[in-house]
């Protein structure tokens, strides 16, 4: 149940502050790893997981990932969903987070084409399946986590954290790119 006192300024409600930084936290990493991936997509997975079609069709294929991802992100929310409803959002949101995670790391050490052919971007899309699930179930239950923490009168204010990770993730995201690309197209291309 949220708190009936109203009366309490925004940044000293303990629990809201810590129920919407922890939604913020949430889904900055959850937007971060979806936006790598994308970013990915443009400059390396075309090379990398599509070498020997024509270069269009390549980076098609490779930005095919990202439409999985986008198709099961309201899967994602019925299935965590279902799962904060019956275990807590808690649970559920780390569910989603540890999901994501896997599904990152296990993008990062996926072998290339030429080492397994056409299983690497079948592998490749079935973990951005895995990874829109993970954004479809983390963001509403981490939007729920924060309303349902505020005061009645602070809802809007404290469900507004969850819509700000999207674009820390992205800015972060892109930070990491910009880094990484300092070092050169094979710096890129390795890492």
């Amino acid at each position: 149940m949220a708190t009936t006192d109203t009366h309490v300024p925004a940044f000293k409600n303990k629990r809201a502050m810590r129920a919407g930084l922890g939604a913020f936290v949430g889904t900055t990493i959850e937007w971060y790893d979806f936006y790598v991936y994308a970013t990915a997509a443009a400059l390396v997975f075309p090379r990398l997981f599509f070498p020997d079609t024509d270069p269009f069709l390549a980076t098609m294929g490779a930005f095919f990932g990202s439409a999985v991802a986008f198709f099961v992100r309201p899967l994602g929310g019925i299935i965590f969903g279902h799962i904060g409803d019956r275990i807590g959002r808690r649970p559920a949101l780390v569910i989603t987070l540890v999901l994501m995670g896997v599904a990152t790391v296990a993008v990062g050490l996926l072998p290339t084409y030429a080492a397994i052919g056409v299983a690497a971007p079948v592998l490749l899309m079935l973990l951005r399946a895995a990874q829109g699930l993970a954004v479809g179930g983390e963001w509403g239950g981490a939007a729920l986590m924060s309303v349902e923490s505020a005061p009645q009168k602070q809802r809007m204010f404290f469900g507004g954290f969850t819509q700000l990770g999207n674009p820390a993730g992205a800015l972060l995201s892109s930070g990491i790119f910009w880094l990484i690309s300092m070092g050169g197209d094979d710096f890129l291309m390795d890492w």
